[in-house]
């Protein structure tokens, strides 16, 4: 009976350390830059100490239980020496050992070994990101929503607010997080080692779709960002089809474009993300549905059954001037 509640509590004890070593697209124990190199190194140092902690623990706990002491065993004046070596000693070093390591982690987090290759800047709205990409004077260059781009192998540098309530911008596998707070810039900056796809979250609850407030930072080599970046610079093409020409007409014309900005048209909205380049973007509505027909309709006829709560209400518009807005929504790219 013993052996078994000794059993069971130690199984208990390691449970939050296991749940932690899960790998996922949002893991900092999946690191694939600098930032998240530096926290999974004090994530696993740490674990080793409150392993051996837990470890001493059980030990100790299964000693008391099962080893019982005779009297007159143990001379006067040894209790006291394990608690003041074990209870005061010893805690001592590890939160000393532990101050030094959270030091040495935010000086080598706090700002890049080399000069940023680019500066974003990134605006927490509820419940998605608008993310403006600035020249060298600070000027606005193009402006995406919910899909960050960077070159591959060079520090970034993000500056971030919020234009409501308080958020956090983490990605977890290239960087420890930042909160965005109403009325201040924050400076962050991230490097991936390795092109690709990054999922990142807000890390702070910021209303009913906070869990449905999701970014995703795609990683790609030097070229590749100057080529898409300078696409995205440019002001929305021209529809050549009938349906979509109906489609622009009937966004421009409509509520639409009270919210959303599309660069080359008369829609100029700052409520909403801009669409300038709707189409070429993998996901709609802040990572949550893939940017297809299906979905995009789903979204605009009305986005309250998808994420109840947004800003967007329904859109009463005919399954005709439906059809033709996201033929030339698709073609936005």
């Amino acid at each position: 009976m013993r052996r078994t509640l000794v059993v069971r509590a130690a199984a208990l004890a390691c449970l939050p350390a296991a749940a932690g070593c899960s790998t996922n697209r949002q893991s900092t124990l999946s690191p694939s830059g600098p930032g998240s190199q530096v926290a999974a190194t004090s994530w696993w140092l740490l674990f080793g100490v409150a392993a051996f902690v837990c470890v001493v623990v059980i030990l100790a706990a299964v000693l008391a239980v099962v080893v019982r002491r005779r009297a007159g065993r143990v001379r006067s004046g040894n209790g006291q020496r394990v608690v003041i070596i074990f209870g005061v000693v010893l805690p001592a070093l590890v939160f000393a050992a532990t101050f030094a390591l959270s030091v040495v982690g935010i000086a080598r987090t706090s700002a890049p070994s080399q000069a940023p290759a680019a500066t974003i800047e990134v605006v927490g709205h509820t419940w998605w990101w608008e993310v403006r990409y600035l020249d060298a004077d600070g000027g606005v260059r193009a402006v995406t929503a919910n899909e960050i781009h960077v070159p591959v192998g060079a520090p970034v540098e993000i500056q971030l607010r919020s234009a409501d309530v308080i958020h956090s911008f983490w990605v977890p596998e290239l960087m420890p997080k930042t909160d965005l707070l109403p009325g201040r810039v924050n400076e962050t900056w991230l490097t991936a080692d390795h092109a690709g796809s990054y999922r990142g979250q807000c890390a702070e609850f910021c209303g009913l779709q906070h869990a449905h407030m999701a970014f995703e930072v795609v990683a790609e080599p030097a070229q590749d960002y100057q080529s898409w970046l300078a696409d995205q610079e440019q002001d929305a093409s021209t529809p050549t089809d009938d349906l979509a020409r109906r489609g622009m007409q009937v966004f421009t014309t409509g509520s639409c474009a009270t919210c959303h900005t599309i660069r080359g048209t008369s829609a100029d909205g700052d409520v909403g993300p801009d669409l300038t380049h709707l189409g070429s973007r993998e996901r709609i509505a802040a990572e949550m549905l893939p940017n297809d027909q299906g979905h995009l309709s789903g979204w605009i006829a009305n986005s309250q059954t998808v994420k109840p709560g947004n800003l967007m209400p329904p859109q009463p518009l005919s399954p005709a001037d439906l059809h033709a807005v996201v033929a030339y929504l698709e073609g936005l790219r």
